[in-house]
């Protein structure tokens, strides 16, 4: 008697399963029918905004709507990461992640309004920026083995500039000085163009930083670049040995950036959204532009992108954790 109501539940069941997949591609297929928000949570015209910019325009085109870049910045980039883990998980808000909002952020922020693995989709990751460390002229050191003996001779006196507290290139630093053991004393600026102006004065001696940055003064004989972040030699700078290769084993600090959905967007419309930008970083002028900012273009599918960013995030979370590095 029982196998009438147990079969009947099973089709019940098959056909919801079906009706959920017809929903899912149909979907897909309709998906997108009005603009897609893509959120910077960085201010205009920095690295992170010009690559959104620059992959919105494209992916605009396949998918036959306008993309429309909305500058959330604030809080280390965490305000605007926030506003897209809290919106609806329909494909028309996506994030603009990086390295500082789901790796750093979650080891410097006690009360992180949002959980970079469990309130987001990874869709692509997009690539990596290479990191320079570079050094005053007055500085006498041409290779990182030369750098350490004159900083260890000069306990305290030697000063590292940074983007500010927390950032990337303050991180970067923080695990040099630990994992080198050297007393540096750390001088935070607020943003890239004040910091690299006194770098280039003299008024801090060594930075870390992105070669889009440095290598314009580097290339003009202002500042002295010493090695590359790079676990590998970087073909945006193939004449620098990495840090690594240098007397600092192991060392490798990456900045990245990565587009993310909100929790539970459909897999179809990720799968999508995923597609289009493989396809916009193949093209010949996003590459060259990509190159310009001085990134290697990564790619990929949304799972590999995932796990990088759990090993992106034990790996950060250890530096902090082991620099006692803070935000303001």
């Amino acid at each position: 008697m029982p196998l009438l109501p147990t079969r009947r539940a099973a089709a019940a069941a098959a056909a919801a399963v079906a009706l959920t997949v017809a929903a899912g591609g149909a979907l897909a297929q309709s998906w997108p029918t009005r603009p897609v928000r893509l959120v910077v949570p960085f201010p205009p015209g920095g690295s992170t905004d010009v690559v959104a910019r620059l992959i919105g325009e494209k992916i605009a085109q396949s998918l036959g709507q306008p993309v429309l870049v909305d500058n959330r910045a604030g809080a280390g980039g965490t305000a605007g990461s926030d506003v897209v883990a809290k919106a609806a998980p329909d494909g028309y808000t996506v994030l603009m992640g990086t390295s500082s909002t789901h790796a750093i952020a979650p080891g410097l922020y006690p009360k992180l309004p949002y959980d970079p693995v469990r309130d987001f989709t990874p869709v692509i990751l997009l690539g990596t920026a290479t990191i320079l460390m570079v050094v005053h002229p007055s500085v006498p050191a041409k290779n990182v083995g030369e750098f350490l003996a004159y900083a260890r001779s000069r306990p305290g006196q030697v000063m590292y500039g940074s983007t500010g507290n927390g950032s990337v290139s303050h991180l970067t630093a923080e695990y040099f000085r630990s994992l080198a053991g050297l007393e540096i004393q750390h001088v935070p600026y607020k943003g890239d163009t004040p910091m690299t102006l006194d770098l280039v004065a003299g008024r801090v001696h060594l930075a870390f930083g992105t070669a889009v940055a440095f290598l314009p003064h580097v290339q003009a004989g202002k500042l002295n670049a010493l090695a590359v972040t790079d676990a590998r030699p970087s073909p945006v700078a193939p004449q620098l040995p990495t840090v690594a290769a240098s007397g600092l084993a192991g060392f490798e600090a990456l900045q990245w950036f990565g587009l993310f959905a909100p929790a539970g967007t459909p897999g179809e419309v990720v799968t999508r959204l995923n597609a289009e930008v493989s396809k916009a970083l193949q093209m010949p002028d996003v590459q060259e532009r990509l190159k310009g900012l001085g990134m290697q273009i990564a790619g990929g599918g949304p799972a590999p992108f995932g796990a990088f960013l759990q090993a992106e995030s034990a790996k950060w979370g250890k530096i902090i954790r082991d620099s006692g590095a803070k935000v303001d």
